[in-house]
């Protein structure tokens, strides 16, 4: 298993893990050709210094995960850095192996390595068995989140 950077060729698999669980397949447009907005989107993360897109890669070189880690800069915490978790997924076929942990130890070290103080998520209330996972590595369900749609 590897972890590597995601390249521009990715993105197709990438979007086909996003789509495809309840709440992503009601938002993602998984088809061939891809909707521009998901390679404009990989370009402008590849080329901002404060997000990471990566992917986990069997030994056959089939992507079977994908994470965002991006680092968010701020004034409290003396200046501090906190590291965001975004758009986690293993492929359906490989789910309960332990890959999803790999990608989140992954992410933390990476977050200490560029100096973060802490990592933090957030996960739609209608996956409790993600809630789950997250509280199995650590996680806390500190504070409550809110959104606003557009």
């Amino acid at each position: 298993m590897v972890i590597r950077e995601a390249r521009k060729e990715d993105v197709p698999s990438i979007v086909e893990m996003l789509a495809n669980d309840k709440l992503g397949s009601q938002r993602e447009q998984f088809q061939n050709p891809l909707p521009a907005s998901y390679n404009e989107a990989f370009e402008r993360i590849k080329t901002d210094p404060n997000h990471e897109l990566v992917v986990l890669e069997d030994a056959s070189g089939t992507l079977i995960g994908t994470l965002q880690l991006s680092f968010l800069p701020y004034l409290t915490y003396q200046g501090g850095t906190r590291a965001q978790i975004e758009q986690v997924r293993i492929h359906e076929n490989q789910r309960g192996k332990g890959l999803g942990k790999m990608l989140f130890e992954w992410a933390i070290n990476r977050a200490k390595e560029k100096g973060a103080h802490l990592v933090q998520l957030t996960t739609d209330k209608k996956r409790p068995e993600a809630l789950k996972f997250y509280e199995s590595l650590g996680f806390q369900a500190s504070h409550e989140g809110m959104k606003l749609k557009f």
